[in-house]
């Protein structure tokens, strides 16, 4: 087994805490929580203008935050994290008092906030922000050098949180309208973040600020530098929403061979679009970016650290073979650009709705360029990955995101929930339903069941209960004697009956078992369980 995926899945396992195994804290309740000092404003653009310094691995400058004003109120809360410190904040050039609690800081404001008006603070910030060991899973900055020792540098926040390196309303509920960042940087870097690039400054002191701009809502996290000796190429990709434009952005001794890696972003964009929809981004264009960490969702600018090879690091993580088939970062990390950045979870407990989806794009590639016997067999593989250590589903409010089977159990939810509607085309059209219904929308758990129940026309509230709230695998217990099939479900919570189809001497039939015991007369002479349904079988 790959040494780096143990390593992934030790420190997955050890972000993923159940809540049963935590106590949270103030300061949980102050970053997971929409507070009062949150609620009152609404998130509308910012402008993140700093300087980075390699060399000093320092960060300075200031994000302007404009916000509308929802309901009457003086306090607003801002939060960044140490060792980075707030120097001052100012609303209409006037200095304000700010009240340190932690991760949060809270902002006095003295002019009269009334309700409909457009407002902005300037945060004024400095520091050594903390270093990510092993990014991206304990977020913060990456500061590395290449081969021909040029300064490699680039941001991962997903876990921690964007306070990590900016400050900002660090909480997923409220994303910003629009984003601009500018960033100053050593003349023989390039700075590569989000959006599109729209001017470049040089200056006399030996650097230059790259300006890009997004134009979509966009998430914290989503939010990134990456700072480098990159040289450029691209491709027009026509989709389902006109020309695309396709930037790659790669460290100059690597352009050869991502040239030809990266032909794997339109094959996955074609797949995608097919099943997902058209690309939620259009107007911010998309990008891959090489960084020194694995990679990253970071919206328009998905990043790259792959290493040029097939699979996970240049293994297949279900042990099928399929996943040799493909690079597991870009089609991974882009599959976020639609479930992560354009459909993006209100609070962390619901993060299962970024990961579960995009785990099972993974099969989708599959099924688009392989078949759906490709993607099966990909799916189930990932099985033996699951540990059922703790419910999918975190604890609300409280910035805590569920166990690390969001990914492969996840997947396998949504791959049995596939079974049941049994049209592919309906299953299509319901994941391009959940991407148009929900475009650009921070959602609940709640809200995606209960479009998926309304779309399929089933009840899935046990189905959803089971596999995203408790650990227990549903078991089929069966025995078949003489033409008669006994059967019943055991490990399940109250009123769980999910269908499930059987063969019957290799012909397909279906029983709807529940925790009582059922007879069914059959003609035939061999049973077997359809393996695409997540539950475990014991012959009895």
């Amino acid at each position: 087994m790959n040494k780096l995926f143990l390593l992934s899945l030790f420190i997955f396992q050890t972000l993923f805490l159940s809540a049963q195994e935590q106590v949270f804290t103030r300061q949980d309740t102050l970053r997971g929580s929409i507070t009062p000092e949150r609620e009152w404003w609404d998130l509308t653009y910012y402008h993140l203008d700093i300087t980075v310094d390699p060399d000093t691995k320092s960060i300075t400058g200031k994000n302007t935050i404009y916000y509308k004003v929802i309901k009457e109120h003086d306090i607003i809360q801002i939060d960044l994290q140490p060792p980075l410190k707030i120097e001052k904040v100012t609303q209409d050039d006037k200095e304000l008092v700010v009240k340190s609690e932690g991760n949060a800081h809270f902002v006095k404001l003295s002019k009269a906030q009334t309700k409909g008006n457009q407002n902005a603070i300037e945060v004024y910030y400095a520091g050594k922000p903390r270093e990510a060991v092993r990014a991206p899973w304990d977020g913060g900055i990456s500061w590395k050098k290449d081969e021909n020792g040029n300064h490699f540098v680039a941001s991962s926040c997903q876990f921690v949180g964007a306070s990590i390196w900016w400050p900002n309303k660090d909480h997923m509920y409220d994303e910003v309208d629009s984003l601009l960042i500018s960033v100053n940087v050593p003349k023989d870097l390039m700075n590569v973040s989000n959006g599109r690039l729209r001017k470049i400054e040089e200056h006399e002191n030996h650097t230059k600020t790259f300006h890009w701009f997004v134009s979509n809502p966009i998430n914290n996290y989503g939010v990134n530098i990456n700072i480098g000796d990159y040289v450029h190429f691209g491709e027009k990709y026509e989709g389902e929403n006109g020309t695309l434009d396709m930037d790659y952005y790669v460290l100059r001794d690597n352009l050869e061979k991502a040239k030809k890696q990266f032909k794997d972003a339109p094959k996955t964009m074609k797949a995608f679009e097919h099943w997902f929809g058209p690309y939620p981004f259009y107007e911010d264009s998309f990008k891959l970016v090489e960084v020194p960490y694995l990679g990253m969702e970071h919206q328009s600018s998905v990043t790259y650290g792959n290493k040029y090879r097939n699979g996970y690091l240049g293994n297949d993580l279900t042990g099928t073979g399929w996943g040799k088939k493909f690079d597991y970062i870009i089609i991974h990390e882009s599959g976020h650009e639609w479930f992560a950045n354009n459909i993006t979870h209100k609070d962390a407990a619901d993060l299962w709705i970024h990961e579960s989806f995009t785990t099972y794009s993974e099969s989708l590639f599959l099924n688009y360029y392989y078949g759906k016997e490709a993607a099966s067999e990909y799916i189930i593989g990932m099985r033996r990955r699951i540990q059922n250590d703790a419910p999918i589903i975190g604890s609300y409010n409280v910035n805590n995101e569920g166990s690390s089977d969001m990914y492969y159990k996840g997947a396998n939810m949504l791959h049995t929930l596939r079974q049941l509607i049994e049209d592919d085309e309906k299953w299509r059209s319901i994941l391009r339903g959940l991407n148009k219904t929900f475009y650009h929308q921070t959602v609940t758990t709640k809200q995606i069941e209960d479009y998926i129940s309304k779309e399929t026309k089933i009840d899935l509230t046990e189905f959803f209960e089971q596999y995203l709230r408790t650990t227990q695998i549903p078991t089929l217990e069966y025995t078949f004697e003489k033409g008669k099939l006994k059967y019943r479900y055991a490990g399940i919570i109250e009123k769980f009956d999910m269908p499930i189809r059987i063969f019957v001497d290799d012909k397909a039939d279906w029983i709807q078992p529940n925790a009582k015991w059922q007879t069914k007369e059959l003609k035939g002479n061999k049973i077997s369980i359809d393996s695409n349904f997540y539950v475990n079988v014991k012959s009895l």
